[in-house]
């Protein structure tokens, strides 16, 4: 069988790719090990993890209604493990359904198989789907290399037990343990052991290094930090190696190195979420020109193209940030080059969102790299408890933040912590990427009381001229 455009990989940026490359005329073959589209992000990811946290989230502001409003239940909720389950899988059901049939009426071909190069025009495919062709190879002019990655998991605590779990075992959700560790401070296992700490587990953290989500802004992270120890009653461990796990009995002996945590603690259950390696090893890249770097990332350009003339990468493949609206927006420009057309990816803001309560979003320079670099900024910061909209929710531990060009006035980069900053971004992103400068926000007239205006006020700090906090003038706005 032959295939002028073969798609390795279904996930965000496979299929984005494929049905692009349709929709552009292309004759396109999608080849994926799963039984249904979507990858790590809508099977055992991104969507699935969201249902969750929502799950989390109500209950979490039902405590605060309890607490902090006086609307009295006359009993707790009760968890029907089965049902949350449940509903979590329709979700997933219902959207991989949808992707089939886009992909039927795009007329894409989609072979259930894995696949792996035998050389830059061939795939060898293995499996016993009807849709692997007689003789289990596929020719191809152009391939998108789009395999996606895994949850990195060290030999050290690979006990072939299912009490020791990664992220895609966490989302099957078999049961809320009693008790549950989640090794690695970063943004996945934080936002899973939020979704168990709500469903009534006893969660505790260990992080290797001095705080949670190494590498994010500091000011940001302060309130998600808090709230984190708060969910988990102070069973947040910072500078701290585990050494070892042992399965005893039905349980599982964790060994700890640091100086709030020493000595041994069992538990039900351990999620180990210490980041994700991308797959390109066992594909067989070594029988192609394909260069991968000591990380384990495809080499490519900036029009997704790698050193073998017939391949191009995406996605988490191609290198961090490891996300997958990123890994759309690589696969549609792949796909239009394939087409033939002059195009590249170059962003100024790639967002990345925490979805925790309270979430983390950010885009563009951050003030470490901002300081690493050598880049001048100034740092306006708003916070949310000037903000009527915050007030009236009682989130009034966010912040939103701006780094400003001090000699242009461009925004070069926006930080966000609090209720719905993953949805409130997305303005920064837009005004990052089209180069705005401060006035072009503060000019724009947004509603109120909405915590959208926390971009129009963080904006309005540059000049001082915010309205519900007093700042010392910085310098005059330009009219």
């Amino acid at each position: 069988m032959h295939a002028p455009v073969v798609v390795l990989g279904g996930g965000p940026g496979g299929y984005a790719a494929a049905f692009l490359a349709a929709d552009e005329g292309l004759d396109v073959t999608i080849v994926e090990a799963e039984p249904r589209l979507g990858g790590t992000c809508l099977l055992r990811g991104c969507i699935p993890s969201k249902a969750l946290l929502h799950v989390a989230k109500v209950i979490s502001e039902v405590e605060e209604l309890r607490e902090e409003w006086g609307v009295v239940y006359d009993e707790n909720p009760k968890i029907d493990i089965d049902k949350v389950r449940a509903r979590k899988d329709k979700v997933i059901s219902n959207l991989t359904g949808g992707l089939g049939q886009l992909a039927k009426r795009r007329n894409v071909t989609v072979i259930q198989a894995r696949g792996s190069f035998i050389d830059s025009t061939t795939l060898k495919l293995e499996g016993d789907h009807e849709s692997i062709p007689e003789g289990g190879t596929l020719t191809f002019d152009t391939c998108i290399l789009a395999t996606g990655s895994v949850p990195a998991m060290p030999p050290a605590f690979r006990i072939d037990s299912d009490r020791v779990m990664d992220s895609t075992g966490a989302l099957a959700l078999e049961d809320i343990p009693e008790t549950m560790l989640v090794v690695g401070g970063g943004y996945i296992g934080l936002e899973m052991g939020s979704v168990y700490a709500q469903l009534g587990s006893k969660v505790s953290v260990v992080e290797l290094m001095d705080g949670l989500l190494p590498g994010a802004d500091r000011d940001l992270v302060k309130p998600l930090a808090k709230q984190i120890d708060k969910l988990c009653e102070g069973r947040v461990f910072l500078n701290t190696k585990v050494g070892s796990l042992t399965e005893v009995g039905d349980k599982i002996e964790v060994t700890f190195e640091g100086p709030n945590k020493f000595g041994h603690e069992q538990y039900d259950r351990v999620l180990v979420s210490i980041g994700r390696s991308p797959v390109t090893r066992g594909i067989g890249l070594e029988n192609t020109k394909v260069v991968v770097n000591e990380r384990g990332f495809v080499v490519c350009d900036e029009q997704q193209r790698t050193a073998d003339p017939h391949i191009l990468a995406i996605g988490d493949i191609a290198g961090d940030p490891m996300l997958a609206h990123k890994a759309t927006h690589e696969g549609r420009v792949a796909a239009e080059v394939v087409a033939g057309k002059n195009v590249a990816f170059d962003k100024a803001a790639i967002p990345a969102v925490v979805f925790t309560d309270p979430e983390i979003a950010w885009a563009g320079i951050t003030e470490e790299e901002a300081k690493r670099e050598g880049v001048e900024v100034d740092v306006e910061m708003y916070p949310w408890a000037a903000s009527g909209r915050a007030q009236a929710l009682g989130i009034t531990n966010g912040l939103t933040k701006w780094l400003v060009d001090p000699k242009t006035d461009r925004v070069l980069g926006c930080g966000i912590v609090g209720s719905g900053a993953g949805e409130l971004i997305a303005e920064a992103v837009l005004a990052i990427e089209m180069g705005c400068e401060v006035h072009d926000i503060t000019d724009s007239v947004h509603p109120h009381p909405t915590l959208s205006e926390t971009l129009m006020n963080a904006g309005e700090v540059h000049f001082g001229t915010a309205t519900e906090i007093f700042k010392p003038k910085k310098k005059p706005a330009k009219t």
